[in-house]
């Protein structure tokens, strides 16, 4: 218990400097938990990826449709239980910096996605009106989107004006779903191509598969493709979570710049701690070497130099951390970039482990110095 008080005393002798180092690091430590949430929502959609999926598109790119009549070649391949078409649209809403997903899928796409949750009435109001749209929870609540409204969509790969209908909201099976996109018929997207640029109709981005077994995915992926080689338009099949991850590898270096500069704000604190630190040690020379006079020994005196650098470490490692879920929501309202962004628990571990990581490296040297310093050289501080 000595301890202890004499530790906090020490602490918060000079208060604005201990505050100003605790601010530091509770921001430091809030960013660091921000940067790798950020990470961990770049990975959200491959995580969410069922291995029951399998997704078949061009083997030259994504660029490169598939014709329609692929859908029913596929449907055949055994093991394959379903076959949805799947576009992206690509279209803005009101203003670019409205963006969100836009697919056109055929009404099988919603079988083969179970953790999408719409109400049977409006799935099959849906499924009645040609330009109806469904758009989820997540957009809605961002655009306040109610059944009913009109859905005017400017096109940027199918050009035009494009109106839709709001006649469905989906849910999200658990708070991972993500539902801030939007889906309409595929039927009314090629309707529309065939009157205003018929070479364009009758072809699909992507056809999303359904499997009896996950574990004959690779076999019938092989099976698929084997159907369409040395065709005009060869096939690439993988898994869901394969082709999710494909996307997300175009950002590596995103990725990797992110996870740099996450570690290079905890280096920085970790400079400014140490310098907290040190100066605090450099000022009380004359302290320890009066503790040591009245025989208390240098496991004392780093013990003491420890526990200041960890109680500092703690208060702003607390706060950061407590900060993280609060601000965290305001980000995701605010910039609506990620659907889903919540700091996880492997995140708070990392955070509270960057604080403790910090607190160690910051007493080393000063503890070491004091633990050094000669009774007679300490005393002649005394000035």
């Amino acid at each position: 218990m000595f301890l202890l008080r004499l530790v906090l005393r020490n602490a918060f002798r000079h208060r604005l400097r201990t505050l100003l180092t605790i601010a530091g690091l509770a921001i430091a430590v809030l960013a660091y938990g921000l940067l790798q949430t950020v990470v961990d929502a770049w990975y959200a959609g491959a995580a969410a990826a069922s291995n029951a999926r399998l997704v078949t598109r061009n083997a030259i790119s994504l660029a490169f449709f598939l014709p329609v009549s692929y859908e029913a070649r596929i449907r055949a391949v055994e093991g394959v239980t379903r076959v949805s078409r799947s576009n992206w649209f690509g279209g803005i809403y009101q203003e670019p910096k409205n963006f969100f997903p836009q697919f056109a899928i055929s009404p099988s796409y919603l079988d083969l996605y179970p953790e999408f949750v719409l109400p049977a009435e409006e799935r099959a109001a849906w499924q009645r009106d040609r330009k109806g749209a469904l758009v989820g929870r997540q957009l809605a609540d961002q655009f306040g989107f109610k059944v009913g409204d009109a859905l005017p969509i400017r096109g940027t790969i199918y050009p035009g004006n494009w109106e839709f209908v709001v006649r469905g909201i989906f849910d999200g099976a658990d708070s991972g779903t993500l539902t801030r996109q939007m889906m309409f018929h595929w039927d009314y997207l090629n309707e529309t191509l065939r009157k205003r640029a018929p070479r364009r109709a009758d072809y699909v981005g992507v056809f999303v598969v359904g499997i009896d077994q996950p574990d004959n995915a690779a076999a019938i992926s092989t099976q698929i493709d084997a159907v369409f080689r040395n065709s005009l338009a060869e096939t690439l099949t993988e898994t869901e979570q394969a082709f999710q991850l494909g996307f997300v590898a175009m950002s590596d270096q995103i990725i990797a710049a992110i996870r740099v500069v996450s570690y290079v704000v905890i280096f920085i604190i970790l400079a400014v701690m140490a310098n907290t630190m040190a100066m605090s040690a450099r000022e009380r020379t004359s302290e320890y070497a009066t503790l040591k006079a009245l025989g208390f020994g240098p496991g004392f005196l780093a013990a003491l130099i420890f526990g200041e650098s960890a109680a500092i470490a703690t208060i702003g490692g607390a706060i950061g951390i407590a900060l993280g879920a609060p601000v965290a929501v305001f980000f995701k309202q605010a910039a609506g970039i990620f659907p889903v962004f919540e700091i996880s628990s492997d995140t708070v571990a990392l955070q509270a482990a960057c604080a403790a990581v910090v607190a160690v490296a910051a007493a080393v040297l000063p503890a070491v110095q004091a633990a050094r310093v000669r009774i007679v050289d300490g005393l002649r501080a005394i000035a």
